[in-house]
């Protein structure tokens, strides 16, 4: 007979949640690279969510020890991949992902490059001016170790200096083939050269800036590796989850947790959760805290089945496109969002009641947040429909 699967709860989920993602006070990490970490990686859609993800759960940090990672040390690395997000790496994760999740976009992205330049008029064979465009920006860049802007690509490789009308509302140019590069792991996001709210990057071979560039692993392997990772940091998480996080296949997700060994345990509302098999255990509750994340927060964006954090309060703090706003938690539900008035003083706007002692707990989290921030606001194209009402208000 077989045994019964362990039952995760979902407070438990939210425990682990808490630990896992050095949420809760006693929990927070040391460094910026370990908060990459403890969320596998960040999301780097928006450039100040590295930094606001990473002062939830590092104290003391300031923007001055995530550029020290991402541009002296570079032990955390820029990378285009899973369902064409921007996210930022720790540098060893690199080789797992190349060969993998940024290979799958890169590949759906050459098609459209190329059928793009067809239609645009500029060649009869797309993959061929492809290949000469990203070979010219490669030799272009061989005079410039430190990289070069997109604009200056641009200027430097004739091919590109041109912008391409694919269809209503979709152009590219030179930045396109740029990113293309950057999928295949031949160029990086290097050095920033705005502050740490804006994106300006010089745009560097991947050896130039990494030197020593590690070999990839192959695709099974590469999957292999982000899954496990993913479990640890967002585990117990459905197949739905994943295929869903990684922008991937059911096959290659089942192909992962066979070879990793996953175990099976079942979750509120009767779905089918995974973990990895030397992590089965219970985690204790941390006992409370509150926290406040960003726009597209990697805590908020880890899961598709998101009931057990989000509870009734997906529509107001999600667009219409699946992009999270800012987010307020308290012991691992989301209760509301902040804002920051003209002043830039951070503002909580709750969507149910919580305790006096949880407010109290909120409170200084947006105290803390505000004083960081030291009057600067921080702008976002992902405003959810509760920030963008309590703006107005």
């Amino acid at each position: 007979m077989t045994a019964p699967l362990r039952r995760v709860s979902d407070a438990e989920r939210r425990a682990r949640l808490a630990v896992r993602h050095a949420l809760a006070p006693g929990f927070r990490v040391a460094s910026p690279e370990a908060a990459t970490r403890a969320m596998t990686v960040l999301h780097a859609t928006e450039p100040a969510t590295v930094y606001l993800s990473t002062w939830a759960r590092v104290d003391g940090v300031k923007p001055a020890d995530l550029d020290r990672a991402l541009y002296d040390d570079r032990s955390l690395v820029k990378q285009l991949a899973m369902r064409r997000t921007l996210f930022v790496f720790p540098r060893d994760l690199l080789p797992a992902v190349w060969p993998s999740a940024s290979a799958r976009v890169a590949g759906t992205e050459r098609a459209r490059m190329a059928k793009g330049a067809v239609l645009a008029g500029l060649t009869t064979d797309g993959d061929r001016w492809l290949d000469q465009a990203r070979a010219e920006v490669l030799a272009a860049l061989e005079s410039f170790p430190d990289g070069l802007p997109a604009a200056e690509i641009r200027r430097a490789v004739p091919m590109l200096d041109v912008k391409v009308a694919v269809g209503a509302g979709n152009v590219w140019g030179a930045a396109r083939v740029v990113t293309h590069l950057g999928l295949t792991a031949d160029l990086v996001r290097g050095t920033n050269t705005g502050g740490w709210h804006v994106s300006r990057p010089r745009w560097t071979r991947m050896g130039d800036w990494l030197g020593a560039v590690p070999p990839s692993l192959d695709a099974a392997d590469g999957y292999r590796e982000i899954i496990r990772r993913w479990l640890y940091s967002f585990g117990p998480g459905t197949e739905d989850d994943l295929v869903w996080w990684l922008g991937s296949t059911k096959a290659v997700v089942r192909a992962a947790l066979a070879a990793l060994g996953a175990v099976p345990v079942t979750l509120d509302h009767g779905a089918t959760g995974w973990l990895l098999p030397d992590d089965v255990a219970e985690v204790a509750d941390p006992g409370p805290w509150a926290a406040l994340l960003p726009v597209l927060d990697p805590t908020v964006m880890g899961w598709q089945g998101r009931d057990f954090y989000l509870g009734p309060h997906r529509d107001p703090l999600f667009d219409r496109t699946g992009n999270a706003g800012t987010t307020a938690w308290v012991n691992g539900r989301v209760v509301g969002c902040w804002v920051q008035d003209q002043a830039g003083v951070v503002e909580l706007r709750l969507l149910e009641k919580v305790a006096a002692a949880e407010r109290r707990a909120l409170d200084a989290e947006a105290s803390r947040l505000t004083g960081w921030l030291g009057g600067f606001r921080v702008s976002s194209v992902y405003a959810s429909a509760a920030m963008k009402l309590a703006s107005q208000s």
